[in-house]
């Protein structure tokens, strides 16, 4: 399936994410619902469609930020008033992240929204891109920008879970390892989203 034309994966992409019937048993648990206060934000998803297999692009976050410094995550960010729906701030973010432009970008569709252990309630983006990319990072933001292979993210057998406690309520975080970076909490859980939408791999 991953090997197949972009224009015919992203056909089915959407699709199974129109459909996609969330839950709320996956990724980290316990699952926490949206309620009053929450921040929204967004973030986008960026399927690199290669013609010798399709990647995921993942930003590191510089060390200096006061925000998960160091972090690999998707690029996005919160709201803005300007921004008219979560698609406009997540193509909007990674635009300033990445220099990535919008008109780059096929969007697939949406997951659900995923409420952070931070107070977020974030809109994952899936968009697809052709390569090659011409990137522009942010340098005071953006370390590195790196990809991963979607076959390995859609393993759901990849990831590992991690117990934690915060303020006295257990739970679990998800990481899986690429190389010299661990991807892991709301990334890994997003990720890992989209696997369970997408379904078995080479399905």
């Amino acid at each position: 399936m991953w090997s197949m034309e972009a224009d015919k994966a992203a056909e089915l992409i959407a699709g199974r994410l129109q459909s996609y019937d969330f839950t709320g048993r996956v990724a980290d648990m316990p699952f926490r619902a949206i309620s009053p206060g929450l921040r929204e934000a967004a973030v986008l998803m960026p399927l690199v469609w290669h013609g010798d297999g399709a990647t995921v692009l993942f930003t590191r976050r510089t060390d200096h930020l006061s925000s998960h410094p160091g972090q690999v995550s998707f690029p996005g960010g919160k709201l803005e008033s300007s921004d008219v729906s979560a698609q406009a701030a997540a193509l909007r973010e990674a635009r300033e992240e990445t220099g990535l432009p919008e008109s780059s970008v096929r969007v697939l569709g949406s997951l659900p929204e995923y409420v952070t252990i931070t107070g977020f309630v974030v809109t994952p983006v899936v968009g697809l891109l052709n390569p090659p990319l011409l990137l522009a990072p942010a340098a005071d933001e953006v370390a590195e920008v790196f990809e991963v292979p979607l076959s390995l993210l859609l393993n759901r057998d990849a990831y590992s879970r991690h117990d934690y406690v915060r303020e006295g309520v257990a739970g679990q975080y998800l990481s899986l390892q690429w190389g010299k970076h661990t991807i892991w909490g709301a990334t890994a859980a997003m990720m890992w989203m989209l696997a369970d939408a997408l379904g078995v791999v080479g399905v």
